[in-house]
């Protein structure tokens, strides 16, 4: 049996967008505690996630936070996930008792030697924008993704969207597909892009 692409939608910091995912019911939804246009803080993570379909599981985004703080949010919002974005070494994120993704930025066949360091559950692929640690809405040569080992369990992101998934995932093969940007419209996540993704990558086997 071929193991369909699941969907994480990030960013997510209202009422509206809560309603819109217990509705569409992708696999994960992310919450922002790093410093973005799409932070929040951990009581209204946690207000958001209370409402939450408790189907759907949870990931919270950090950056280059100490351990402590990381737990602690952690914990107060009941996150399954701890997606890490920054600087975090390979040590750092051995000291935490849930599931792990270490995102990487992918600029060159160079950045993939990376994962070899680290033994996260998931290890998540974004774009290489100088100065910037995600969320920049941009692609990157996913021919390099496609030559991760296939047994790892791989998060694309990074400028996906409707049009490009189905060759994203055709070409990677991810685990998981995360998208932001790509489902929004000025700045707020919009039910008809996120339900076009969502139809859009489970269509593909």
């Amino acid at each position: 049996m071929i193991e369909l692409t699941k969907v994480k939608i990030c960013g997510l910091r209202r009422r509206e967008d809560i309603l819109y995912v217990n509705e569409l019911k992708p696999d994960y939804v992310g919450f922002v505690f790093a410093k973005s246009k799409r932070q929040i803080d951990k009581y209204r993570a946690k207000e958001l996630i209370d409402g939450l379909d408790k189907s759907i599981k949870t990931a919270g985004v950090f950056l280059n936070n100490t351990a402590d703080a990381v737990k602690e949010i952690s914990k107060f919002c009941s996150l399954d996930i701890i997606q890490l974005h920054g600087d975090e070494s390979p040590e750092y994120c051995g000291l935490f008792n849930r599931e792990v993704w270490k995102a990487f930025r992918v600029k060159d066949e160079e950045s993939l030697k990376a994962l070899d360091k680290y033994k996260t559950y998931g290890y998540l692929l974004d774009t290489y924008v100088k100065g910037a640690y995600g969320g920049t809405g941009e692609i990157f040569n996913w021919n390099l993704a496609s030559k991760t080992r296939s047994e790892r369990f791989i998060i694309l992101a990074g400028g996906l969207n409707y049009g490009n998934v189905d060759e994203a995932i055709n070409l990677v093969k991810p685990s998981v597909v995360d998208v932001s940007s790509g489902v929004e419209i000025d700045g707020y996540k919009d039910f008809n892009r996120m339900k076009k993704f969502i139809e859009r990558v489970r269509k593909i086997i």
